[in-house]
C-alpha cells in the first residue's frame, strides 16, 4: 500500500467534497501532472469535456472491448475529434475471434463475469499501471453499489487515486451541462439506452425502468467489475 497516495485520496476527499467537477479535475491535474488519465465509456462527452477544460490533453482511456455499438465507436471518434485530449484506445489481449476459439462464442452469455473481466478489467489494469491516478465518471446515483462513492478515493486494489469528480451529479445536472456546453452525446440514450455497455449485454429500458436495468438483464449482474 502507498500511503502517501492513500493519504492524498483522504485529504482531497475532505477538501474538495464541496468543490465543482472543474475544480477536482484541476486539483489532479495540478498534483498529478501527466501521471493522471480519464477514463470514458463514451455514453457522453461530458466527463472528457470536463477535463479538458482542467487539464487540456489529458490523456483519455477508452476501453475497446469489441463488442460496443457503431454508435459507442462513433461517439469515441468525436470526442476524441472535437476535444482537446489524447486518447488512448485500450484493448483486451485477445480479439473476439481469438477469444471465441478458445472458450467458444457468445462467453458473455455464459459467464459474463469472465468476459468483463477478460474485456474490461484486464485492459483497465493494465494501461492503467503506467498512472498513478484515474478519473471516473460514476455517479452516486446510478446504483447502490455506488450510493457512498466519494469524490476523491485510495484505489488500493491498484495503488492509485481514484476520483469520481461527477459523484454528486443527479441525472438532472448531467443533463443541463448537456445542454449548456453543447455536449456531444451517444445517440442511443435517445433510442431508450440510458445506460450503455456492450451490445450483445445491453437492452433497451422502458421509460421508468431503472436506468441500470438494461445491463447484463435477467443475470443479476449490476457491474462489471471496473469499481469493484
Amino acid at each position: 500500500m502507498s500511503t502517501d497516495l492513500k493519504t492524498i485520496a483522504e485529504e482531497a476527499n475532505e477538501r474538495l467534497a464541496d468543490a465543482s467537477a472543474v475544480e477536482v479535475l484541476a486539483w489532479a491535474r495540478e498534483t498529478f501532472g501527466d501521471e493522471l488519465v480519464v477514463t470514458a465509456s463514451m455514453a457522453d462527452g461530458a466527463l472528457p469535456h470536463l477535463a479538458a477544460q482542467a487539464a487540456p490533453g489529458v490523456d483519455v482511456l477508452f476501453i475497446d472491448t469489441g463488442y460496443h455499438f457503431a454508435e459507442t465507436i462513433g461517439t469515441r471518434d468525436a470526442v476524441a475529434a472535437t476535444l482537446p485530449i489524447h486518447l488512448i484506445n485500450a484493448t483486451p489481449q485477445q480479439t473476439v475471434a481469438e477469444q471465441d476459439a478458445e472458450y467458444g462464442e457468445k462467453l458473455h452469455d455464459r459467464d459474463p463475469n469472465k468476459c468483463c473481466a477478460m474485456r474490461k478489467v484486464e485492459p483497465l489494469n493494465r494501461y492503467l499501471s503506467g498512472y498513478k491516478a484515474w478519473v471516473t465518471g460514476i455517479r452516486r446515483e446510478e446504483a447502490p453499489t455506488r450510493a457512498n462513492t466519494p469524490v476523491v478515493e485510495y484505489d488500493a486494489k491498484r495503488d492509485m487515486v481514484k476520483l469520481n469528480p461527477i459523484a454528486p451529479w443527479t441525472q438532472d445536472d448531467l443533463d443541463a451541462y448537456i445542454q449548456d456546453n453543447g455536449v456531444l452525446v451517444n445517440l442511443l440514450q435517445y433510442d431508450g439506452y440510458p445506460s450503455i455497455g456492450c451490445e450483445p449485454c445491453t437492452q433497451r429500458v422502458a421509460p421508468g425502468e431503472d436506468p441500470r436495468s438494461g445491463r447484463w438483464a435477467g443475470t443479476g449482474k449490476v457491474e462489471c467489475g471496473l469499481h469493484t
